[in-house]
Order: C-alpha cells, then structure tokens, then sequence
C-alpha cells in the first residue's frame, strides 16, 4: 500500500520534491551562496505556479525572523561591552594547569554564553582562549578544540533562542494551535546533554591525541607580537624611511603611490609630528604622505635595492629596532586571522576583495597549513583553514573580531590589552539582557518586542551604535530561513506531509512513542548531514507536527526532538560552522568528527528519546 501511495505521487508534487532535490544538491556542492540558492527556491515556487505570492513572502511577516535578527543585536552589544572576553579571561584565570578542570570550565561558559547569542559568534571568540590555555599547559589543541565545538553545539539546546531551529519549532506549534513554548522549555534537554558532553569528552580526548602530534608542532600556539613575527618571518622584510623635503612622494595618498604593485612595498604605518609629540597615523589607502613622515615599510621583493629605492624616492634609511612593534603596540596592531566557512571572500583573491579598502588592514603573512606562502600575497586565494597576519590599526582588529561575519580571530597577541578600551558599559549590557530574559519568562510581551526593549536600552547605553547593530545581523541566515519557508508549506499544499506522515507510521507506528522519536531523530541528523540546521528544522518540524495529529496525541515531545536532533551536528566537520571552524586549529582529520561525533550523536539520541517523553508527555 506504501508503493502505491509513492508511486501514485501528483505531479505538483512530484515537481516540489525536484526542487527540494535540486537545492540539497546545491547546498551539499556550495558552489553558490546559500542564501542565494533560498532566493532562487522563492523564485522557483513562484515561476511554477505551486504557491502564491503571500505564501512565498510568508516569512517575512513572521515574527520569528525579526526575533533572530534582533538577537543578533543583542550578541553583538555583548562582544562590544567585553562581556564574552572578560569571561574567556577569567576562563585563562580559573585553568590553574588543569586539564579537567579547564574542560569543565570551557564547555560550561561556551554554552552558557551561547544560551543568548551566536554559537558561531561564542566559538570564534573561544578559539584563541583556547590555543593560549594549550600554550600555557603544554597540552595538543586537539584535545581541547573538539569540546568547544560540543559545547557550542550544546549552547543550542539550552533556551528558546539559542538557535533558529527553536524558534522555528516554536512558529510551528503556535501555527498548530498549540501552547509556544517558554523560554526555559529546552533548558532541562540542554544541561542534560551538557552533562553527557561533558562526561563524553572528558573520556574521548584521549583519542583525539592518539598522534603524539606535540604542543612545538603547532602553528597556532602564538600569543605575542614577536612571536607572529618570528612566525611569518618578517622581521627582515621591514624597513623605516624618513620624507625628505622635496621626496617625490609628498602630496601624494598610498593609493596613488602604487608602491604595492610597482615594488611589492605596502606601508604598514606612518609616524608623524603633531604639535609636540609623534603620533602614528593609520596607512590606509588615502592617508597622504607629508615631509618629515616616518614611513614603516613592509618589502616582499627580495631583489630590491633598497638603498636606491631611498635615493630615487627622496628617503633617509632608518634602522628598525628589533622591539619596534611592542614599543608602537598601543598604535601598530597585528593578529593571526582565518576565514570562516560561511565567509562570501572564500574562493576570491586577495586583491579581489579589496582586503585594505575593505578592512583598514594589511595582510604581511600567509600560511596554509605548515607551508608559509612566499608567492604575491596579493593574488592568494582565501582557502577556509588558512592563516593570515594582518597589521593595522588596533581599531580595525577589534571591529574584525567582533564582526564574526568573513574572517575570525585565530590569535590576537596580548599586546592587544594594552589599547583595550575601558569596559565600562559591560554592566548595562548585563542589565538589557537580563531585563530582555525577564520579560521572555514572565511573558508580560511578545518575544519579539522584549528583544526589541533589550536593543533600544543596549543603544540608550551605548553599547552598541546604528552601525554595528545592523552590521551585527547575518542577512544570509534570515534569507535563509525565509527563502526555505516555502518548502514547509509547498509540501503540506501538495500533500507530501501527509505522505512522509503515512509512510513513518507504516514503517514505525507500531514502535511506540519511543520508536517514532527515534525515527524522526535519525532522519533529522542525516537531513543535518547535507543542509543547515535551521533548513532540516523548517522541512521536519511540520512532519513531526502532522505526525502527532495523526496519532492522536500531543505535538511538542516531537517539535523539541526534531529541534534536538537539528542541532545535534556532531558526526562531520561539515555538518555546522562551529565544526569547521575548529578543523584547522586543533589540527582534525575527517576521521576525528567521525569517531568523536557518531557515537555521541547515538548518546544523546537514546537520551533525547527517553527523557523527552517524560518531561513533555
């Protein structure tokens, strides 16, 4: 009866699983943007006459889509105010050379942070903490690195807004007709999970360095100016000039110097007298040059003759003292940074993406892996796990670091808290985050509205301003999430719900409760395998939904299982940028998120299956 049920399939139908076939296909191939390929499913729908207008813009009316970008405000006046690094500090503090204890430590603050902002956004700022407690206890990335990803994983599970797949289990329960949920509702899964993780983790690391790769291979373990110095190997390439009156370079800006193409020269900083005291001027592309300047110089040309450079230009050779970068560390900044996996610069050249327009900063070094790449910087292709060192004005390193958005601090060296500002706006940024928490458990108003109260007091403060909240939003996410809308509602118009419905029920209806938890659960962790998250929760938590109705029985145990299971990415490197993320720095293999994250996506499966039941009925 099943076979003939697929075989009898309509052809609208027939035509939604096509594209539903089509956009997997595109997402697992990521040879276009996913976001982009959402806008072409909306495009798609409404070329073939399957769904409506209104229905295809639905999600933009969804209040769910302001939620998760107001939420991102909210993360980003945490990462201004200092809140996640003064965490991460006093993490360094707490360690004490314990390798169990830091553990613990680790992956309680990373989901605990994670609870009220990006898991993302928490493990880019964890992952230096993390190389620089490594450096410290002498011990391999990889047996640290592996338990941050699971714990930002985990940070999905612990609050209604941890993750989109929450909120979207949410949506669909209200659409049901259902209670939605509380705030707290995926609290008791959460920690549970956190526990297992920690149990887990504290028993695999051993596996992880199973390779004796020792503490002095890595290239990551880099924690001060000098050291990334000695790293890229670029104490030789830098040089000081003075202008001279009459030098052919006065009156002119860097950009019209073309020193970069001409002599592979970029000008990292320039030093100049203002009123009584020298100041150190950022070398950005339309800072001019005057007489007196003093210009610091980074040279990649090997075979330029420096001495008639000088000459032919109007400068006077200064020696560079070899601590010049730690006297100048409150003007002249550097950092070690690697592009995330989400990043749109992926595949593009350095000089395409305009990195100094764009960033205010110089790329001096590159690796790619343990090979340091001596080719024409300029024409690199950003690859996801390589190193870049980049120098420029501490302002600009701080704003990438806190952006989140194309590349993520790998190493930033501890001269960094010399020009640190004064966090002095961190506890009102406490204070609008737990006022907004205050009004989501007290449901006084909307979710939405008290996030919106969080983002107006954050902006009251001055914890955040109109330019780095709306940089703050990941508009490819919520493209995302409304471009993969349609979906939902395509297959419920055309009847593959009820389909999907029909055949769980033939297969495992008569397993109980238990069995068809376990089914939904396996099925959303291979769905995870080759789309997003918040995509598998769009296309199950509907079936899980109809599901229920079919069996008579209430739809929330399902909803929060599919929403467990959507962030339960474990198993690959692939499955989530969280994992990706730390591939490169804890030195991973395939195999490794294999032998790690299958056996404890079967754990926290088992579990999920036989707590869920008794806590939701």
């Amino acid at each position: 009866m099943l076979l003939q049920q697929y075989l009898s399939i309509s052809p609208p139908l027939f035509l939604v699983l096509a594209f539903l076939v089509i956009a997997v296909w595109l997402f697992i191939s990521n040879k276009i943007r996913m976001d982009v390929v959402a806008l072409l499913v909306m495009v798609a729908f409404s070329l073939s006459g399957i769904l409506s207008v209104p229905e295809i813009l639905a999600g933009f009316s969804d209040p769910n889509i302001i939620l998760i970008a107001l939420l991102f405000v909210v993360g980003e006046g945490l990462l201004r105010t200092g809140v996640a690094y003064q965490v991460s500090e006093w993490l360094i503090k707490a360690a004490d050379n314990n390798e169990v204890k830091i553990l613990v430590l680790l992956m309680v603050a990373v989901a605990g942070l994670g609870a009220f902002m990006s898991s993302t956004g928490i493990v880019a700022i964890f992952i230096p903490v993390v190389l620089a407690i490594c450096t410290q206890m002498n011990i391999s990335p990889k047996r640290l690195m592996m338990p941050l990803s699971v714990a930002g994983l985990t940070s999905g599970m612990t609050t209604l807004i941890a993750t989109p797949p929450n909120l979207i289990a949410n949506a669909e329960l209200v659409r049901a007709g259902e209670p939605q949920l509380g705030f707290f509702t995926f609290t008791p899964i959460g920690l549970m999970v956190l526990v297992l993780g920690i149990g887990y983790m504290l028993f695999a690391r051993r596996f992880l360095d199973s390779d004796n790769q020792g503490h002095e291979e890595n290239n990551y373990n880099r924690t001060s100016m000098n050291d990334l110095i000695e790293s890229y190997q670029i104490q030789d390439r830098s040089k000081q000039a003075l202008v001279m009156p009459g030098s052919r370079l006065i009156g002119k800006t860097l950009d019209e110097l073309h020193l970069h193409s001409q002599y592979r020269i970029l000008v990292v900083a320039v030093e100049r007298w203002r009123r009584i005291r020298h100041i150190v001027v950022t070398a950005s592309a339309l800072t001019d040059v005057r007489e007196k300047d003093i210009l610091l110089l980074d040279i990649a040309n090997n075979d330029l003759d420096w001495a008639q450079f000088c000459e032919e230009y109007g400068l006077k050779p200064i020696e560079v003292r070899g601590n010049y970068y730690s006297e100048k560390a409150k003007s002249v900044g550097m950092a070690e940074i690697s592009p995330i996996p989400e990043s749109a610069n992926l595949g593009k050249t350095v000089r395409e993406i305009k990195f100094q327009h764009k960033y205010g900063l110089i790329i001096a070094g590159v690796k790619r892996g343990t090979k340091r790449i001596t080719e024409e910087l300029a024409d690199v292709v950003i690859t996801t796990g390589d190193q870049y060192l980049v120098i420029g004005d501490w302002k600009q390193i701080r704003e990438l670091r806190s952006s989140n958005k194309d590349f993520f601090m790998l190493n930033y060296p501890s001269e960094i808290d010399q020009v640190a500002p004064a966090i002095t706006q961190a506890p009102h940024a406490i204070l609008s985050v737990v006022t907004m928490v205050a009004l989501m458990v007290s449901g006084v108003v909307p979710n939405v509205i008290a996030a919106l109260i969080a983002c107006m007091m954050l902006a009251k403060f001055r914890c955040i301003d109109a330019r780095s909240a709306y940089n703050s939003i990941h508009w490819p996410s919520l493209i995302l999430i409304v471009g993969m809308m349609p979906f939902a509602i395509a297959l419920d118009k055309t009847g593959g719900i009820s389909l999907a419905v029909s055949g769980l029920i033939e297969l495992v209806g008569e397993w109980g409760i238990h069995g068809v938890l376990a089914s939904l659960f396996i099925l959303c962790a291979l769905i995870g395998l080759f789309i997003s998250n918040t995509a598998t929760a769009i296309l199950m938590t509907p079936i899980g939904v109809a599901l229920a109705n079919e069996l008579q029985t209430s739809a929330l145990p399902f909803v929060i299982t599919i929403a467990v299971a959507a962030s339960a990415a474990f198993m690959t490197p692939v499955s989530s940028p969280v994992n990706t993320m730390v591939l490169g720095p804890g030195g991973y293999k395939f195999s490794d998120f294999l032998k790690i994250g299958v056996p404890f996506t079967i754990i926290v499966m088992i579990a999920t299956v036989l707590v869920v039941p008794i806590l939701f009925g």
